[in-house]
């Protein structure tokens, strides 16, 4: 009994406290639930928070497990075992994608080229609105300027002369002549022992010179000369003055005074003879000396020409039609002071190249747009041929010794045409 009472007691007691211990894991039982609900409350908020603050595209179903850690795991595996196991299908998908980037890059490129021609005509069509509208103002001065200087018989001349119209057989836009290569091959004859180049030949630069000078009825303006005053041509009589240059320098003189109103002075000195017998390798010295005595007692003068005839093969004949006349076909002639075996000449100085160079390419220029046909081009040597008196020098070839007199003289009309319209713009 005892020791049941014992067990007893102590069945007892141990039945007290294992109550009271299951009490107690009920009571902390109760603490922990709250904790962990409060926990995941928490990481709820905090979750839907993340969801609220991300891109649209997150939220939506077909993306919320590509942000899960594993789930992106996963998907790159998937993606790694689908390269291995085909590859020609993951080829083909880069190569499918490929060809809509380069679509897409064509596309956009095409849409800058588009604009950038837009802006580019638009700039191309105000431009040419400006130069129309300057032209417009420069031909109305100019008219207003012969109306106030120009004799009633000058007028009528430059009347018929604006009467006709240009019709060039040659690109002759800016763009064009601004190619160097071309320019050569269409205005420039380039003597084998000199040289130039795309700088000193410069079509917008050779056509922007202003060349145009001021008629007075009182003073010379232009100076006409002939080194070779003996050139003769195939029809000339012996003896006979008005058969030779000479002669054509005065049908020259006459259209130039009468026709346009300038005042020439007309030279026929023989430079190239000496003591009764032609020579003209001293012919330029002679004819300097004696040309800068006149320019010096005539300062208004503002054009000098020198007019001669080429020298051609005899089965050549420089002959084309102008106005139902038989014409003979001219050249101009530069000397750039510049030689290759010597490079510049400095015992011959010209300040006056580039004008020099300007007034014939402009005068070729108006020939290549109302005479087409009766240029032959600027030659370019490599001495100075007195082209230093002024800075509107020009040696003129006309015509050759296989044309006859009265075709040179026919010469002479389109060439009194070309020089008014530069000396007048």
């Amino acid at each position: 009994m005892e020791v049941d009472s014992v067990n007893g007691r102590k069945s007892n007691r141990n039945g007290h406290n294992s109550g009271a211990f299951i009490i107690g894991y009920l009571e902390r039982g109760d603490s922990v639930t709250r904790t962990r609900k409060t926990i995941c409350t928490l990481m709820c908020l905090a979750f839907f928070a993340v969801l609220a603050v991300m891109p649209g595209s997150f939220i939506m179903q077909k993306n919320v497990y590509r942000q899960l850690p594993l789930f992106r795991f996963l998907e790159r595996k998937a993606a790694r075992d689908f390269q291995r196991k085909d590859p020609d299908t993951y080829a083909k998908i880069v190569e499918n994608h490929t060809e809509y980037l380069g679509a897409m890059v064509e596309k956009e490129n095409e849409e800058v080229r588009k604009e950038q021609e837009k802006v580019v005509g638009q700039a191309q069509k105000e431009a040419a609105d400006k130069q129309k509208k300057d032209s417009e103002k420069e031909t109305e001065k100019s008219q207003r300027n012969k109306s106030v200087t120009a004799t009633p018989e000058v007028t009528q001349a430059v009347l018929v002369s604006n009467n006709i119209q240009p019709a060039p057989c040659i690109d002759l836009s800016p763009q064009t002549l601004a190619d160097y290569n071309y320019l050569m091959n269409q205005f420039f004859i380039v003597d084998s022992q000199t040289t130039t180049n795309a700088d000193q030949l410069n079509a917008a630069e050779l056509l922007g010179e202003d060349l145009t000078i001021q008629k007075d009825a009182a003073k010379p303006q232009i100076l006409l000369y002939h080194t070779h005053s003996q050139e003769a041509f195939a029809d000339s009589k012996e003896g006979e003055v008005e058969d030779t240059i000479i002669g054509v320098g005065n049908y020259l003189t006459e259209l130039l005074t009468k026709n346009y109103g300038y005042q020439v002075i007309h030279v026929t000195e023989a430079f190239d003879m000496e003591s009764g017998e032609l020579d003209r390798s001293a012919a330029y010295d002679y004819a300097g000396t004696y040309l800068e005595t006149i320019l010096e007692e005539n300062p208004s003068i503002e054009v000098v020409i020198d007019l001669h005839r080429d020298g051609v093969p005899e089965n050549r004949h420089l002959v084309t039609e102008i106005n139902g006349k038989p014409t003979a076909q001219i050249m101009f002639y530069n000397g750039l002071s510049y030689t290759i075996a010597r490079g510049s000449l400095d015992y011959l100085p010209n300040p006056y190249i580039q004008d020099n160079l300007a007034f014939s390419f402009q005068m070729e220029y108006q020939a290549a747009q109302y005479y087409p046909d009766f240029y032959r081009g600027i030659y370019l040597a490599g001495y100075r041929y007195n082209l230093h008196l002024r800075p509107r020098s020009v040696l003129v070839e006309a015509g050759a010794q296989t044309n006859t007199v009265q075709e040179v003289k026919n010469a002479m009309e389109p060439f009194a045409d070309i020089l008014n319209r530069v000396l007048q713009n």
